[in-house]
């Protein structure tokens, strides 16, 4: 994109708005679709390292650890080095991440290279959303955010049937290496058509090194505390509590700090702004509400209706086609209507769906949950892009950067809530629920006693003998009682 190709406030005119879009939507699709495309993979990698399945998910702990961090530095940065040049930085490093995970040896080498690419692939996601709102005329900011929200949520629903498919067909090197040439790509996209308009500030004159520290310890506690906290046992583990200790300390006195330094590094000041700061609140439950299914529906597919992890992730997918699909149209009809009514609308859909999924049992098969995530994927378009559009309208242009960042870290703190509070009620849900069906359980209740007869008969005929078919048919009932109470 040359300089003619710009208006008077920096936005691109023309094609060159979309090639603009195109280029830094590479970014934000690579970064999203990182982190659920390593989940199917995981099963494997332990094998492969040898490792435990509380150990091996510091592969992806460790990805998003780097990348909390990065995308709420992201503004700083972009102010330290110029954004393009941090943009194109953060894409490269992103790149060789991906090929050094690829070629990983030991568990060691790989939590390194996955802490590197999420170095790298922190600050895409904010950086593009920037870039898009501030290339796109106020007309067409519904539009703008419409794009955004087309990668955004594609990413994570994409990111599983790639996985499953490519770990089954080639290995789990592959998704990493799948990386490479599309990041190339982007990286010469942005080169090419992407620039920095003349009134974004540049270099700073003074590192914020307090807040820094402040920043990377805290949202580090956070992270380690919401990931780790059920399996910890929450306020049982000493490790637990100080975690929560590390994060409260870090967390206040960052905000204490960052209210009275020059040059943040984390720019809290903009949360003045009515607009952003209600929309990041709602985005946040937003956050909880989308991440905390992406977690659930995947464990019900794969764990009780017994699918492959590339079959589970094709039932998920119709979700992603409806959300793809309806992200324009809502960017059009943004125009005409008030985003308040269109948000409430998008929250009334997305309930009715969730109110169906809360109906579902064990004899359900794919097409009775493909319909629900249809209207799902319906419903989800009219929040994202009114509230991103709404809560960033009134940022100043120079602030657009650092604003996005918050919105963004807020909208992941949702989803690393969600998971944690999903992942603490299943467990302990399913507790409750298997003692209450075990109740029923015993020699004195008479479906029992008849479940017990027919099962012992069935099982001597296939040549057990009495004792060892008794034995096989109580771990029958013990099974069913698991299933069942994961369902409820």
């Amino acid at each position: 994109m040359t300089t003619s190709s710009l208006s008077a406030d920096g936005q691109a005119t023309g094609i060159n708005k979309w090639l603009v879009a195109v280029a830094v939507m590479f970014g934000a699709f690579m970064a999203i679709m990182d982190i659920s495309v390593v989940n199917v993979a995981l099963p494997h990698m332990m094998g492969n390292f040898g490792q435990t399945m509380s150990a091996i998910t510091w592969v992806a702990t460790g990805y998003s650890i780097a990348a909390i961090i990065m995308l709420t530095m992201s503004g700083w940065w972009s102010t330290l080095l110029g954004r393009k040049r941090f943009y194109l930085l953060s894409f490269a490093i992103f790149t060789v991440g991906s090929i050094l995970a690829g070629t990983a040896h030991t568990f060691t080498q790989m939590i390194i290279y996955r802490v590197l690419q999420g170095l790298g692939g922190g600050s895409l996601v904010p950086i593009s959303q920037a870039i898009l709102r501030e290339t796109f005329p106020r007309k067409e900011q519904g539009i703008a955010m419409a794009v955004f929200g087309m990668g955004v949520v594609l990413a994570p629903a994409f990111g599983p049937v790639l996985g499953g498919w490519l770990t089954d067909h080639y290995g789990w090197p592959w998704i990493f290496y799948i990386n490479v040439p599309v990041s190339i790509l982007g990286i010469a996209m942005v080169m090419l058509f992407v620039h920095d308009p003349p009134y974004l500030r540049r270099g700073v004159k003074k590192i914020d090194w307090p807040g820094i520290i402040f920043l990377a310890v805290g949202l580090t506690a956070l992270q380690i505390v919401l990931e780790r906290g059920q399996e910890k046992n929450w306020l049982d583990s000493h490790f637990i509590v100080a975690g929560i200790c590390v994060t409260v300390i870090s967390l206040a006195a960052l905000v204490f700090w960052e209210l009275r330094v020059e040059e943040p590094v984390l720019n809290i000041r903009l949360l003045k702004n009515v607009q952003l700061r209600v929309g990041v609140l709602i985005i946040m439950l937003f956050g909880i509400s989308l991440y905390g299914t992406t977690f659930i529906l995947p464990q019900f597919t794969q764990e009780l209706l017994h699918y492959p992890a590339f079959e589970a992730g094709l039932v998920l997918m119709p979700r992603a086609i409806t959300l793809f699909i309806f992200m324009p149209i809502v960017g059009h009809l943004y125009n005409h209507f008030d985003p308040r009514i269109l948000i409430t609308f998008g929250i009334a859909i997305v309930c009715v769906s969730y109110t169906q999924l809360a109906h579902l049992s064990l004899q359900v098969g794919a097409w009775n949950i493909i319909p629900i995530l249809l209207i799902m994927g319906c419903g989800f378009p009219f929040i994202f892009v009114c509230l991103s559009t709404v809560a960033l309208s009134t940022t100043p242009k120079a602030d657009m950067t650092s604003a996005s960042a918050l919105f963004n870290l807020f909208q992941q703190a949702g989803g690393n809530l969600g998971y944690a509070i999903i992942a603490t009620m299943l467990e302990r849900r399913v507790q409750f629920h298997t003692a209450h069906l075990s109740e029923n359980i015993n020699v004195y209740n008479a479906n029992f006693q008849a479940f017990l007869h027919r099962m012992t008969a069935v099982l001597t005929q296939h040549g057990l003998n009495s004792a060892a078919a008794l034995k096989t048919a109580f771990g029958m009932a013990a099974g069913q009682v698991q299933q069942q109470a994961h369902m409820l």
